[in-house]
């Protein structure tokens, strides 16, 4: 007589009970690195999105400006950063991008996820360098202040974007979210 060789209907069930208990456990932990690397790309992406636009500014002696862009053709008022964000020369001081007269450098379309990136007074809705590399408002100000990176949560795993009156940007990581 063959003999059959398997599994029992009670090692399949112990089985499946231990799979259950295995996901359970771990899914939460992997939506907490899917969120920490959502917010991680987006800082970096922004952040980088800075250092452009300054260097830029030095290298072609213009005003470079950063703005939020919820289209990537235009400069917005509304909303947060998270709605995406283009960088383009601004030689006539405006920090609104006119596709005749200025060049587009870059373009970042919405951010995924439940994230809100909001800037301070002074960099609520663009950010510019001079040929300097120092951040000024277009009416000559120098320009300095935090844009807030927080997602769902309501724990320290926000982020803030620091913009320092010279123009150099700084990242402060655990900071409190509503």
């Amino acid at each position: 007589m063959d003999q059959q060789s398997g599994f029992t209907l009670l090692e399949l069930m112990v089985t499946v009970a231990m799979a259950a208990i295995v996901l359970t456990t771990g899914v939460p932990g992997f939506q907490t690195v899917v969120k920490n690397n959502r917010m991680t790309t987006a800082t970096n992406g922004l952040v980088g999105a800075l250092n452009l636009a300054r260097s830029e500014a030095v290298k072609r002696g213009v005003r470079v400006t950063v703005c939020k862009s919820a289209d990537g053709t235009g400069c917005v008022t509304t909303g947060s950063w998270a709605q995406g964000w283009i960088v383009f020369t601004d030689p006539d001081n405006n920090a609104n991008y006119d596709s005749a007269a200025e060049t587009l450098l870059r373009v970042q379309e919405a951010i995924e996820g439940n994230l809100t990136m909001v800037g301070n007074l002074n960099v609520a809705n663009y950010i510019s360098y001079t040929a300097s590399g120092q951040s000024q408002l277009t009416g000559g100000a120098f320009q300095a202040g935090t844009i807030a990176m927080c997602d769902d949560r309501s724990a320290n795993v926000g982020k803030n974007i620091v913009l320092s009156l010279t123009g150099r940007v700084r990242l402060v990581t655990e900071v409190s979210c509503p």
